[in-house]
């Protein structure tokens, strides 16, 4: 199920930090990674849990079992401090279907959740749910030398946000073939529940076997949105919603 367009607030334009924000992630992937082809920008600039625990740049390669038997890990030299990693690895990604599935969802979503919680908020509840993600991910696999990188948690943090305060907008989906409109609360709510799922199952398994999908970054970044979401309509900054 991936979304196409929602409703929008009323009398807004365009949200000029969602596009901003997509416009550096873009960027980031085509220059600085060269649309996958930099392994050293890729490696030195992703998160990578062992860094964050031990607070030390890797910059010799790692050795990870597998079922397939041994497999090296490249690492090269990151910024200083290490920790930096939680913020640059949010704007960088895998390859083209990862950053075009995470920037579609973003610029859906995005828009609303900036023009109700305001542009300064947006900004740092948008990179505080990114690095709430990584450690979520890190806190289950803290010795792991396998880099984490993706703007999912970030996302994700949005789509937690929109789900609070915007359950009811109608949103136009691509599913089984066809163009549909259900609620926000249905598409945000079947996606979330297969996070959950997968997600309870990365407790127990090795990340390679989820397909390399950091779900526990993608629960994290969006128990972030909730939380955000839940204090913003609190607050009153929803007036428009039914």
């Amino acid at each position: 199920m991936f979304p196409t367009s929602d409703e929008k607030v009323p009398g807004k334009g365009l949200g000029v930090v969602t596009i901003l924000f997509i416009a550096i992630n873009v960027l980031v992937f085509l220059f600085l990674q060269g649309a996958g082809s930099n392994e050293s920008f890729t490696y030195g600039y992703a998160a990578v849990p062992l860094e964050i625990t031990s607070g030390e740049d890797l910059t010799t390669p790692q050795v990870i079992e597998t079922a397939d038997g041994p497999v090296e890990v490249p690492q090269t030299p990151g910024p200083n401090p290490i920790f930096l990693t939680l913020i640059t690895s949010m704007f960088m990604h895998a390859g083209w279907l990862h950053l075009i599935g995470n920037m579609l969802f973003l610029w859906v979503f995005g828009d609303n959740v900036e023009h109700t919680i305001s542009r300064g908020l947006y900004v740092i509840f948008y990179l505080l749910a990114g690095v709430v993600g990584a450690l979520a991910q890190i806190l289950i696999d803290s010795d792991s030398p396998i880099p984490s990188l993706g703007a999912s948690g970030a996302v994700s943090g949005v789509l937690g946000a929109y789900l609070v305060l915007f359950p009811r907008n109608r949103v136009r989906v691509f599913m089984l073939r066809t163009m549909a409109t259900v609620p926000a609360m249905v598409m945000i709510g079947m996606w979330a529940l297969f996070q959950f799922i997968n997600g309870l199952g990365a407790f127990a398994v090795a990340e390679e076997t989820t397909g390399g999908v950091a779900y526990m970054a993608h629960i994290g970044g969006f128990v972030v949105g909730l939380v955000a979401g839940a204090i913003a309509r609190s607050a009153g900054a929803v007036k428009t919603t039914t």
